[in-house]
């Protein structure tokens, strides 16, 4: 049985004479659990585990060797986490040669995995909250149950797919950043891989669009040339190691030292994921470049399924522009741009309009027979010019100046003024009660409000004020 957890920690193994549990941890910490109750007896003390960096295989020995199972499970059902692993198949039934061939294989295979440990105890995992298991490679009718010398694969992974987009990637970086040190010589200091685009730091100040160009027809070849991707182990002093890529081991690093190698392209020293052929990783793109830090180049790229998801993407946006700008695609940009001016004329003749009311309300408030000592004004649409305007125009040596534009119910923006002692001592409070914050100079507060609704509030501040400034107004 191979358990399928790529970066495995954790790992503990239960064989018991007709009963395996299996547990561990993924790179990301999720916890996983599986409980097979078996068909039938195996031997529980000729039984071994034996982790790698892809998946976890126990080797089980039958009590009865020569008796087929009709399935791996005692429960008579096909578990949606189950499948044959083909590769491993065998028939051994009136087979000799092979069945004496995979016997002494499994006793090679028993021999180099290491003894089992004491059985852990499984009472701290939360069963309820470990996984989400894939679904068959093959519709059910279509897959064999195991036969008597068969191995089997269960598929346990939490998010295959989000697994299998970040080996893309990070595969991906690897030879982009090998293939641009080649042709350029730019060397990669960093990389990142985000959610919808990843990014490779160059140490170089410029790349030009004819190098982007180049890089990419480049690395897509060898995409189609099918060169296979693999991983070994070197020991920590072996010279070989000062010949590959790499920006140094820690410090404090023991044990042996990984190696990705992409045949004949390139030999880095990783401890990631990466798809076994360039061909896993379906294409690159290169979206261009940005400007980096200290005279580094950003260099953006999507590789495999996240160039299929930004064409699909850009394909949707594409048909949306199509039905609202009543054009075809090649005439977005133009129509986008005509649509440009038409907004900026209409905000220009929108502002001096505004600027013309302005100017009338300062007028018409000065027009009275009797001038009051508070003006107070409210309007949906409006900016902080169009209060400078009418505070402008009425003049605030005698008189308090309190306006507000914007949502009535929600944000907007307020000022204050008029006297500039008056506008120091009530601008704080005037911006405390409609919850924002403000600044002043020179009898003017302004600021931003997110109660526009306690307007009523701050009116009646300002009267109180002027009733005790002038008892008589």
């Amino acid at each position: 049985l191979e358990f399928c957890v790529e970066d495995s920690t954790d790992v503990k193994v239960v064989i018991e004479d007709q009963r395996l549990v299996f547990s561990c941890k993924n790179a990301d910490g999720v916890e996983f659990y599986n409980e097979i109750n078996l068909y039938a007896r195996v031997n529980s003390k000729d039984s071994r585990e034996k982790r790698s960096d892809r998946s976890i295989t126990c080797f089980m020995r039958k009590w009865k060797e020569k008796v087929a199972w009709p399935r791996i499970t005692k429960e008579n059902i096909k578990p949606a986490w189950l499948s044959v692993d083909f590769d491993n198949w065998r028939d051994w039934e009136g087979d000799e040669e092979v069945e004496r061939a995979m016997v002494e294989q499994y006793a090679e295979m028993l021999e180099k995995v290491t003894d089992k440990g004491p059985p852990p105890a499984m009472d701290d995992l939360d069963v309820s909250t470990t996984t989400q298991l894939l679904p068959d490679a093959l519709p059910s009718t279509a897959q064999p149950q195991p036969s008597a010398g068969s191995g089997a694969t269960v598929l346990l992974s939490l998010d295959w797919e989000r697994r299998f987009d970040h080996m893309q990637q990070h595969s991906g970086q690897h030879l982009i950043s090998a293939i641009a040190e080649q042709m350029f010589g730019f060397k990669t200091t960093s990389w990142e891989l985000g959610h919808q685009r990843s990014v490779i730091e160059l140490d170089t100040p410029l790349v030009t669009a004819d190098q982007v160009t180049a890089l990419e027809k480049s690395v897509n070849e060898k995409i189609r040339d099918r060169v296979p991707v693999t991983v070994r182990e070197l020991a920590a002093d072996d010279p070989e190691v000062e010949t590959v890529r790499s920006r140094g081991l820690p410090d404090d690093h023991v044990g042996p030292v990984r190696v990705v190698d992409i045949k004949g392209i390139d030999s880095n020293l990783c401890c990631g994921t990466h798809v076994s052929n360039l061909s896993d990783l379906q294409v690159i793109k290169l979206l261009g470049v940005e400007k980096g830090k200290k005279n580094k180049t950003n260099l953006v790229f999507l590789a495999g399924n996240r160039v299929l998801k930004s064409i699909e993407q850009s394909h949707n946006t594409e048909k949306a522009l199509t039905s609202l700008l009543k054009n075809g695609p090649g005439e977005h940009v133009e129509a986008v741009r005509r649509l440009q001016s038409s907004v900026k004329l209409l905000q220009k003749n929108n502002l001096n309009l505004l600027r013309d009311i302005a100017v009338l309300i300062a007028r018409d408030f000065k027009s009275k027979p009797a001038p009051r000592q508070l003006f107070v004004l409210h309007r949906k649409e409006g900016d902080s010019e169009f209060m400078n305007i009418i505070a402008n125009e009425i003049g605030t040596e005698e008189t308090l100046l309190f306006l507000t534009v914007g949502d009535e119910k929600e944000a907007g923006l307020f000022l204050l003024a008029g006297p500039v002692e008056a506008v120091e001592n009530l601008g704080p409070r005037v911006a405390e009660l409609l919850g924002g914050k403000g600044a002043g100079k020179r009898g003017r507060f302004q600021g931003k409000a997110a109660k526009m609704s306690r307007r009523g509030e701050v009116q009646a501040l300002l009267q109180e004020f002027i009733s005790h400034q002038n008892p008589e107004a």
